[in-house]
């Protein structure tokens, strides 16, 4: 991981059309990774690498299972790879032996300090079928999100912005207007959208079950960088969101609340905060809450929910 320079020279913040590099790459809107960032996240792979090799299965993780799919309920800390491989010791035969099934596949990678749900088929016919159910934005996810910062004005809101890697190849947010434009590298500017909904302020609010917003609620086209209305203070409120990602973009939820301005508690690398509440986080508070889809053989529509860990609950006063 490397600390963007992209943004050391001043730039017009006037309109889109000034903020072009001397290359004429788009610019990106979100802020560099933190220089402390690199270590931080250095010593947490090489844990989650302990834990993972520490790491199996046990009943208690499954959320559903068929003879065809398999959900795991991922804690956090542990990586998918991790998760495929101790499947096999879940799946046994009618005799107790322990299958091997080299066919298992990942429907879904969640990164390594999310929790929550992650599918994984039993064959290769299903998995590419449920491969294109996602590639075709059929499958309906929410996540929620331990955040700080200013309490947020909106109670819903839909961020739609353009995403893609930088100059040295982090993650960035860009204006919707550059979707489609190359980047450094050969990979273009391509399109992400969430939305949020507010759960709870500090502690003031109500869990509710999932909703399907379609409705109501602010939009916000990116255009230009987030303006930071100040930090600390009465900046640090504890914000839970429910995050409803439109498009499946690589830490698409992360950097939309990093432009939002209530970065995701413990995510060092989109400037969370890595100390809440006197404590040291060990990753960044996300969770994969659920997954709802048309079963990729029988064609029912199945919703699928990992159960909450300890800080949301905590935070959500349940």
């Amino acid at each position: 991981m490397s600390v963007d320079s992209d943004e050391s020279q001043p730039r017009p913040h006037s309109s889109q059309s000034a903020l072009t590099s001397l290359d004429n790459y788009p610019v990106p809107l979100s802020p560099p990774l933190p220089a402390i960032s690199k270590q931080i996240e250095l010593t947490r792979a090489m844990t989650a690498s302990s834990k993972s090799s520490l790491f199996s299965l046990s009943p208690c993780h499954v959320i559903y299972e068929d003879q065809w799919l398999i959900a795991i309920n991922k804690p956090q800390g542990i990586y998918c790879e991790t998760i495929l491989s101790s499947v096999p010791t879940l799946l046994k035969s009618p005799q107790g032996v322990h299958l091997s099934v080299p066919e298992l596949h990942l429907a879904n990678r969640l990164d390594r300090d999310t929790s929550g749900v992650t599918v994984i088929t039993k064959s290769h016919k299903v998995a590419s079928k449920l491969v294109k159910a996602f590639t075709d934005h059929e499958v309906r996810k929410t996540y929620i999100a331990l955040c700080s910062g200013l309490a947020p004005k909106w109670n819903k809101i839909t961020v739609k912005s353009g995403h893609g890697r930088s100059k040295f190849g982090a993650w960035r947010v860009y204006a919707a207007s550059d979707v489609g434009r190359k980047l450094p590298g050969g990979s273009v500017v391509r399109s992400m959208e969430t939305s949020f909904e507010v759960l709870s302020v500090n502690g003031n609010g109500t869990f509710r079950d999932v909703s399907e917003i379609s409705d109501g609620g602010d939009v916000v086209v990116v255009k230009e960088r987030a303006v930071r209305e100040g930090s600390g203070g009465d900046g640090e409120n504890e914000i839970v969101v429910r995050a409803y990602p439109r498009s499946g973009r690589t830490h698409q939820i992360r950097l939309h609340c990093q432009y939002l301005g209530i970065s995701i508690v413990g995510d060092v690398k989109y400037e969370g905060v890595c100390e809440w509440q006197g404590e040291a986080r060990e990753g960044h508070a996300l969770h994969a809450e659920s997954l709802s889809l048309n079963h990729p053989v029988t064609g029912d529509c199945i919703s699928l929910y990992a159960p909450l860990p300890s800080w949301a609950k905590k935070a959500l006063q349940l």
